[in-house]
């Protein structure tokens, strides 16, 4: 089997890197906490999952066959906010910068296409970072996710991980959350069937067909109703939930698509140094002269030196912000 493809979701990463940073300015008052973390997330990648074949992975306008199914779908979602919408071209930017291809088509939420990646590109295994529930989905021997985890650095899910997470298979992952719903999405359950009720009814009757076909021998009358009465929005919710497999029209995937290119150093200390980005700029590999002003976002910036005795050995350096803060 060729190389491994690596895949990020493109836009929960950037959420994720917005919100896991405090408000940071550059000098003219550009937002600029959500390029930082991303800036990080990308040196991450290039030191402990360096790959040949990789594309972050974007959402682009709103998707046809989900909005027909449900006209409401993601209706209850905030905008994006407008600190965060005005870092988008600069994150772009970086991560082409790094290498890496972005993917978009218009109508495509980015879970589909890296469902549809991950079928077109059967000679490749598949990594694919998200928290995304529903790309478990498309989980087997050869596709995988990385989960962040919540004191930083990924996860590992595979077949085993969904069974232990989730109590049922990847092939059963649609029809578990079809019963649960989606508050995210705007995506109505079962009444009544959270997710210990769902892994079990899947674990006893193996699919949904069996499972409404056999709802007399369901020993809970109540639960029999509501599965009864919620049949129609069930098989809804599994049409939602569905990712879409096919490829844009005109589209085949093939690694060419994927070929990651050396990142371009001297351009990236050129887009830190534009945006202040100065504890960036430190870990480069390419080192740049470094600007002798501390920025006042600096999370790495030390005060200038004050005329105070030496300390001792034995105290200790105090952690900056950024151990606070690390998303790794």
């Amino acid at each position: 089997m060729s190389d491994s493809v690596l895949l990020i979701d493109s836009y929960a990463q950037i959420y994720r890197s917005f919100h896991a940073v405090r408000d940071l300015t550059s000098a003219d008052g550009t937002p600029i906490n959500a390029v930082f973390a991303l800036a990080r997330f990308l040196l991450k990648l290039e030191s402990d999952f360096p790959t040949e074949l990789g594309a972050f992975v974007f959402d682009k306008g709103k998707p046809p066959r989900r909005m027909a199914i449900l006209p409401d779908y993601k209706a209850n979602r905030p905008p994006m906010p407008d600190a965060l919408r005005v870092q988008i071209p600069i994150i772009r930017e970086m991560i082409s910068l790094f290498g890496w291809n972005l993917i978009e088509s218009e109508g495509y939420e980015a879970d589909d296409l890296l469902a549809s990646i991950a079928e077109g590109l059967q000679d490749h295994k598949i990594s694919i970072f998200s928290a995304d529930k529903d790309i478990a989905q498309v989980i087997d021997d050869r596709v995988t996710m990385m989960v962040p985890g919540f004191t930083g650095g990924f996860r590992k899910r595979d077949t085993a991980e969904v069974m232990e997470r989730f109590g049922v298979k990847p092939e059963q992952i649609i029809a578990y959350l079809a019963l649960l719903g989606d508050s995210a999405d705007n995506i109505p359950g079962v009444e009544g069937v959270g997710p210990k009720t769902a892994a079990q009814l899947l674990t006893e009757f193996g699919t949904a067909e069996n499972m409404f076909a056999s709802l007399d021998q369901i020993p809970k009358e109540k639960l029999r109703q509501k599965l009864a009465g919620s049949k129609e929005i069930f098989f809804k919710n599994v049409e939602l939930i569905r990712l879409d497999k096919t490829p844009p029209e005109g589209i085949v995937w093939e690694e060419s698509m994927f070929r990651k290119k050396t990142p371009d150093w001297a351009k990236i200390a050129d887009l830190c140094k534009r945006y202040s980005l100065k504890s960036i700029l430190k870990e480069l590999p390419v080192k740049e002269p470094v600007m002798e002003e501390p920025d006042e976002f600096d999370l790495f910036a030390k005060p200038a030196p004050a005329p105070e005795p030496e300390k001792k050995p034995e105290e200790a350096e105090p952690k900056n912000d950024y151990e606070q803060l690390s998303l790794f």
